[in-house]
């Protein structure tokens, strides 16, 4: 039963059109009262309070503590606003009335509250599940068809995979998801529980040499590859099974601290992605040693730690994609400065994935840029970090993705035009014509 409810799908219908059904009536009942002179004047100041309560919470948080790290949509606005509404109305229904209606009205506020908060979850769109929305994962130990760990690959002979591979019978139709135990032995930095996708070729007994993607979630955010795994489920539809072992370990930590992707004294980020991830994914899949068959992605946090690794490690990440990523680290805490880098400016900036493209060579890197249209605070950084690439060599891409915020919009399309991309670079498609 645990495991159906954290599996529950909170963005699409069903559930929120029930929730919101449900609220709609209950807005309904509050509401119906002896239409007396005190009544209407007090549900309508109630309900206007409410909807200005709202708003200088909106305000508040977007533009004086900036929790969000970008600007909300519209949509998400809308649904701040009609929440406290609706809990203001049941509020002033708590007052001159019969118990039952009191019931009804506590019962109302968690409603609209779970209601609202869904609603909100639904336009950003990040996370889909219940266990995504509670930051735990809910998918099972990464179930490899019963293949060992170790298997040995096919021979490359240095011609385009796709040319010289023909999926076997019996071949999975799709790729498998699920958790995996990533080490911390060099770093100790304790991390949430990892996951791992590995293509339908990558299930057979002797599989391919298949790239790999290390894929870093944004923050607040957990481990997830429901919607990369959707998009490379498609594409391995197109291309004989192929597609790329996608490992997706833990950045963060906690959703409420951000160590910068650095080695910091909040913890060894730097050395768990390189020195424990890394070397892990090595012995565990019949992966490529050459660079441009490594990638490390990200969005928003994640898509900053992306620019960084791939600025700093071209030897490992021949390729990065910086989906809507902060500029640098510690962009929106002011404090990071103090706090991190005791206040040497120099020191601070030498960790910008700008100053390090600037000061590096790239003989064959590619860095995919992508943000969403309407996504004003995140643009100027992305930006800014492909002009970087471009300066210094790498063979570069900036697109906006259209209808996309800092949401699930911008986040499947950048997937998509990553994947576009680096497929043929990969061998795993043809070369666009």
């Amino acid at each position: 039963m645990g495991t159906v409810l954290l599996g529950l799908n909170i963005v699409n219908a069903p559930l929120i059109i029930t929730l919101s059904v449900i609220s709609i009536g209950l807005v309904v009942f509050l509401l119906v009262r002896a239409p007396t002179t005190r009544w209407v004047l007090t549900a309508s100041l109630g309900a206007v309070g409410g909807a200005l309560a709202g708003t200088v919470t909106i305000l508040v948080a977007v533009n004086l503590l900036d929790l969000f790290g970008t600007r909300l949509s519209p949509i998400v606005e809308i649904w701040i606003v009609l929440t406290f509404t609706a809990v203001a109305l049941a509020i002033v229904n708590l007052w001159r009335s019969r118990w039952r209606r009191k019931v009804v009205a506590l019962v109302a506020v968690l409603v609209f509250v779970l209601t609202g908060t869904l609603g909100v979850n639904a336009a950003f769109g990040l996370n889909k599940t219940v266990a995504a929305f509670l930051g735990v994962t809910n998918e099972k130990p990464l179930d490899l068809g019963g293949r060992t760990a170790t298997p040995t690959p096919q021979p490359d002979d240095g011609t385009p995979l796709y040319t010289r591979w023909s999926p076997p019978a019996g071949m999975p139709q799709t790729g498998t998801l699920g958790t995996i135990d990533l080490p911390n032995a060099a770093s100790g930095f304790v991390a949430r529980t990892g996951l791992a996708y590995v293509p339908p070729a990558g299930l057979v007994a002797d599989p391919p040499v298949l790239p790999v993607i290390i894929q870093l979630n944004g923050q607040p955010g957990s481990p997830g590859l429901d919607d990369p795994k959707v998009i490379l489920d498609a594409l391995a539809a197109k291309h004989n099974g192929l597609g790329p072992i996608v490992v997706n370990p833990d950045q963060l930590g906690d959703d409420s601290k951000d160590p910068l992707c650095l080695d910091t004294s909040m913890g060894n980020v730097e050395t768990y992605i390189m020195k424990d991830v890394v070397p892990w994914v090595k012995a565990h899949f019949a992966v490529s040693a050459d660079p441009k068959d490594w990638t490390i992605l990200g969005f928003s946090n994640g898509g900053m730690c992306a620019s960084y690794f791939g600025a700093k490690y071209p030897n490992v990440f021949g390729n990065f994609v910086d989906l809507s990523g902060d500029e640098h680290q510690g962009v929106d805490d002011r404090s990071t400065l103090s706090r991190v880098f005791g206040g040497d400016q120099q020191a601070y900036e030498a960790v910008w994935p700008t100053t390090i493209m600037a000061e590096s060579t790239y003989p064959d890197s590619v860095g995919v840029f992508t943000v969403g249209e309407t996504d004003g605070e995140a643009q100027p950084g992305v930006k800014k970090n492909y002009d970087a690439a471009v300066a210094a060599g790498i063979h570069a891409s900036y697109t906006e993705i259209a209808g996309g915020g800092h949401d699930n919009t911008a986040l499947d399309g950048g997937l998509s035009k990553a994947y576009d991309t680096l497929f043929p670079r990969w061998g795993l498609s043809a070369p666009a014509p």
